[in-house]
């Protein structure tokens, strides 16, 4: 064991984290911070949580604090949380763990009075440090020297870790994603070797990593070494590897293009979301034409179809999953020749956000092409230049902005139904075409011209 004795600021941790476990040390009891917070703290970044391990059992920490104060979340497996100035703590005693019966939960749990037997049952080295209330940090696994070097690795046996739980496979996957650490060549191996054991794992469970993963500064690299784990769970990406696009517009198979458009756009998850799966359709509909060049027609509406079938079946929330396929179906939808014209219908369909989502769609698109389509870049800024104008003199785009309201229709005697919102559609059409312009006794006498046509 190694013990680092350079001394790290109390206010590292919170002050009700610090207090409580210097209360369980003045009880007679051991205490620390362990895990991912401690892993966190040393990368210099602020931890979501904080979970303690003590060696004082579950009823020992109840007369500490009192039963008002502790709340029975995991009782079976050693942990309560404890609230201290309304900031919920988890604390679970030190334990080992018998065999994962169902690849989650451990079939038994014994409580231990050693932090060396509790860190060894944990998933990697970098979380398996453990901090006590003065910043001190106890290492049993060598987790700050792989934390140091950026080395990702079991603790024990990675067969043995995998096996109890699979999902530890996406949380190694993920924690390269986010910080750009290489994986240990044996755990990596086993990585592979136990991909299939993904398919045991609920879909929420796996979402809640690979959503992470993607949105990592460094997934292009995991998605690219580890595709075969990723296609476990979704399948639909394996005809894209190694696909050959046949057309002088593309210089990658469809997974290396995907791959760098995923990489081309901010990290944010509807975004990322898009870029893997925008073309996701594009074997499906491939076909050549007598010159031997590949075409792809209605891949934009196939690959959205496969997209919601994809995100459906990982449990993805109902807006993220609407607004990808949205993004996607519009993916290759016509910005040019740029002009306020257009620019107000594509405001009206898609909204100003979706809108300047679906031009990072398009840039990030662009930039996996040829270098041929380099000028598609050009009218982008252009239209995103246009776009900022026509917002900020408040160009009307939508019924929002259109100067009558379905009561002033009314007014002037047209019934209440159908009629009225058609009448309305075509002066708001009329409007955005520049036929019109918006101002409530213009529109109002337009109206009267369109409901004699009802």
């Amino acid at each position: 064991m190694t013990e680092d004795k350079m001394r790290r600021s109390e206010s590292a941790l919170p002050v009700q984290v610090v207090g409580l476990l210097s209360t369980i040390e003045e009880h007679g009891y051991e205490a620390y911070v362990v895990g991912g917070a401690v892993r966190d703290l040393l990368l210099g970044e602020s931890p979501e949580d904080y979970d303690v391990t003590t060696s004082a059992t579950p009823e020992e920490v109840q007369m500490i604090f009192g039963e008002k104060a502790c709340h029975l979340t995991g009782l079976s497996h050693g942990t309560i949380t404890v609230v201290i100035d309304h900031y919920p703590i988890e604390v679970t005693t030190f334990r080992v763990e018998s065999t994962y019966s169902d690849a989650r939960h451990p079939d038994e749990v014994h409580f231990t009075r050693s932090l060396q037997e509790d860190v060894k049952r944990r998933d990697f080295t970098i979380n398996a440090m453990a901090m006590d209330a003065r910043g001190n940090i106890l290492d049993y696994c060598g987790g700050k020297e792989d934390l140091e070097r950026g080395i990702i690795r079991t603790v024990g046996d990675p067969k043995q870790r995998f096996e109890e739980d699979a999902l530890r496979i996406l949380r190694a996957l993920r924690f390269a994603s986010e910080h750009g650490f290489a994986i240990e060549d044996e755990t990596a191996r086993e990585i592979l070797a136990q991909k299939q054991a993904l398919t045991r794992l609920s879909a929420e469970r796996i979402w809640k990593e690979f959503s992470r993963l993607i949105c990592g500064m460094y997934c292009v690299p995991i998605l690219r070494r580890y595709f075969d784990v990723f296609t476990v769970f979704i399948p639909e990406l394996a005809p894209m590897q190694g696909f050959d696009q046949r057309n002088p517009h593309h210089i990658y198979d469809v997974w290396e293009h995907t791959l760098v458009s995923v990489i081309s756009v901010q990290p944010e998850l509807i975004l990322r979301l898009t870029m893997l799966l925008h073309d996701v359709g594009k074997p499906a509909c491939f076909t050549t034409d007598e010159d031997g060049v590949g075409h792809f027609l209605g891949h934009m509406q196939i690959s959205a179809e496969m997209a919601d079938a994809i995100l459906r079946r990982l449990k993805v929330d109902n807006e993220t999953r609407e607004t990808t396929v949205l993004l996607i179906k519009a993916h290759d939808v016509a910005m040019t020749p740029v002009s306020i014209r257009i620019i107000r219908r594509r405001l009206a369909q898609y909204g100003e956000t979706n809108l300047r989502r679906l031009l990072e769609v398009k840039r990030a698109d662009t930039m996996a092409h040829s270098p041929k389509s380099a000028y598609r870049l050009i009218e982008l800024n252009h239209f995103e230049e246009l776009l900022d104008k026509v917002l900020e003199e408040k160009m009307c785009f939508s019924f929002d902005e259109l100067a009558i309201t379905g009561k002033d229709l009314i007014r002037i005697g047209m019934k209440p139904g159908v009629g009225i919102g058609q009448v309305k559609k075509q002066l708001l059409n009329e409007v955005i075409d520049g036929q019109l312009q918006n101002e409530k006794e213009i529109l109002l006498a337009r109206a009267q011209e369109l409901r004699k046509t009802l």
